[in-house]
């Protein structure tokens, strides 16, 4: 059994065990919260056995073999370099980090201390995911892919009201981008490369993060216009051209349904199987790697793939002029 750790008691979490339960040789052994209080009434929601406060002291205890971080963008470096040094395997919320230095920084202790690093971006472990990688080439030389994922934030009211919560603040690495312009990129970047060149642009809160945004990611053959909001919906589907048909993916943090549409006039719709809920895929990836214990890395979800998403952020927060913290 792999014994998991977890750090959050967030909505995010509560997803994450559920989908845990349909996964062979997973334990939920330990939980992290920053107050006692909240830390107690998630074990005990949960059946938990053992929970902490603090981090060092749940690294350091020989009861767990992984732990899943889905804490602020911020902590995401500090909190896997605690447990990657001592040997305990990681699967980090996206983004991986606050930016490609701390995602270094993070696979070198991966490296050294050969335990498992991958980012917990599900979309790219579901099974329509991996048909569409399959089937991709059926639409011919891939000319224009228009990706969006734009979701009006429950916090949003609150920051029109005065209070900045966690996702409207750049100290914890926050922002369109951030939180959901990653949907777009990452599987862009996993089914397409690191593009040649990215144009930014943004609508900048008084806060200092982005509430909406968009990126071109420019190729030799093909560019890519991603969108995002946490200020407002979308109900446009994402596309992608080829010369010789058309995808379009219902949604692209969900995979739902991905229909193929070719000039000959035949259509193929897939609908995403209901077998599992999302996380279980990116989990049982992760077990999988471990139980194996040939090599700790996804092929997937690679170190390669996690740092030229984390590239093509920092690059697109430079020209909008995002700043962290985190990044001094």
């Amino acid at each position: 059994m792999i014994r998991f750790g977890i750090i959050g008691t967030n909505w995010i979490t509560d997803r994450f065990i559920q989908a845990s339960e349909g996964v062979d040789d997973f334990q939920l052994q330990a939980v992290y919260s920053r107050t006692e209080e909240r830390a107690r009434a998630f074990a005990e929601a949960h059946g938990i056995t053992d929970w902490f406060t603090d981090i060092e002291e749940m690294a350091s205890k020989d009861h767990i073999d992984a732990v899943y971080i889905a804490s602020p963008n911020s902590f995401h470096c500090s909190q896997a370099i605690t447990f990657l040094n001592k040997g305990i395997h990681v699967l980090c919320e996206k983004p991986l980090a606050s930016n490609e230095r701390e995602v270094q920084e993070m696979i070198a202790s991966a490296k050294e201390n050969d335990a498992l690093l991958m980012e917990a971006v599900r979309t790219t472990f579901l099974p329509n995911f991996q048909l569409l990688r399959e089937k991709l080439h059926t639409i011919g030389t891939i000319r224009k892919v228009n990706v969006s994922c734009c979701k009006y934030s429950s916090r949003y009211d609150a920051y029109k009201d005065g209070t900045v919560l966690n996702a409207f603040n750049p100290t914890f690495s926050n922002g369109a981008l951030m939180d959901l312009g990653v949907y777009c990129i990452y599987p862009m970047v996993v089914l397409f490369g690191e593009p040649n060149d990215i144009k930014a642009d943004a609508f900048m809160l008084d806060s200092g993060v982005d509430g909406s945004g968009s990126v071109i990611m420019k190729y030799e053959q093909m560019d890519i216009a991603a969108t995002f909001s946490k200020i407002s919906d979308t109900h446009i589907p994402t596309e992608i051209q080829g010369e010789e048909g058309t995808v379009t993916i219902d949604k692209i943090g969900d995979f739902s349904t991905v229909t193929f549409y070719y000039r000959s006039g035949e259509t193929c719709t897939y609908v995403q199987p209901e077998d599992h809920p999302p996380m279980y895929y990116e989990i049982q990836e992760f077990v999988s790697i471990i139980t194996s214990g040939k090599r700790f890395e996804s092929m997937i979800n690679s170190y390669d793939h996690s740092l030229l998403s984390a590239r093509v952020m920092d690059k697109a927060r430079k020209q909008i002029g995002l700043v962290f913290p985190a990044d001094r």
